[in-house]
């Protein structure tokens, strides 16, 4: 039986490296993108969706700039999807708390709220970036307020590409301690658009994790 690896250890410093650093040790990034996402992942016969800044920018119609390609699985179904990589020719990572390590046979326990990197090779720059998430009787888990529990169907809408994406108050949810300049924008672009029942969402999600943050109070009622 495989064991769990034990906790990885903590980085003595939370800011994140700057592009130019995180390139000097991990590598640079060519993400994919929704345009090429369909046929990278066709053939993968489990439910994938995307999540992040490019959710946004579909929910939004607003275009910015893309560090990398942010897709989501169950946590169930990263072994399956380490499978079909692998024999398409592409490594996987476990990105667990800023660490890298290898996902493969060696290594195949992966908590359920770590991720996943792809590329081809170590020379090879990264491609995606998939953020698992926890999964309870086939149903999709918050991974901030595990007791939270919603189909699939429900935290996700089609867009006019026929891609599944994350719904933005969710995004913004997961986004919500992130204050690079971007993920600023990404907030002032879609607080103001969202419907009133996403707004509702959002303020008791945020608030039940954080009730002095700013969108614990995001009104219905406002513009």
């Amino acid at each position: 039986m495989p064991h769990a690896h034990p906790p990885l250890p903590q980085p003595d410093s939370a800011e994140p490296l700057s592009p130019r650093d995180f390139a000097r040790w991990y590598g640079p990034w060519e993400p994919l993108t929704p345009a090429t996402i369909a046929d990278f992942l066709d053939g993968f016969d489990r439910p994938w969706w995307i999540v992040g800044g490019w959710a946004l920018e579909k929910a939004t119609g607003v275009s910015r700039a893309h560090e990398d390609m942010d897709v989501s699985v169950a946590h169930s179904d990263a072994e399956a999807l380490r499978i079909f990589l692998r024999d398409r020719g592409w490594t996987t990572w476990n990105a667990d708390s800023g660490w890298l390590r290898p996902f493969d046979d060696r290594f195949r326990e992966i908590r359920s709220d770590s991720g996943i990197w792809v590329r081809a090779d170590a020379t090879s720059p990264w491609v995606l970036d998939i953020p698992l998430t926890p999964f309870r009787g086939g149903r999709w888990t918050n991974k901030r307020l595990p007791e939270q529990e919603h189909d699939l169907d429900e935290v996700t809408w089609i867009g006019e590409d026929g891609l599944r994406y994350l719904n933005p108050e969710i995004v913004l949810f997961m986004k919500m301690w992130q204050s690079r300049a971007k993920d600023v924008l990404d907030a002032e672009r879609t607080l103001h658009l969202l419907s009133a029942p996403q707004k509702h969402w959002l303020a008791a999600a945020v608030g039940a994790v954080d009730p002095e943050h700013p969108w614990a109070e995001v009104s219905p009622a406002a513009p």
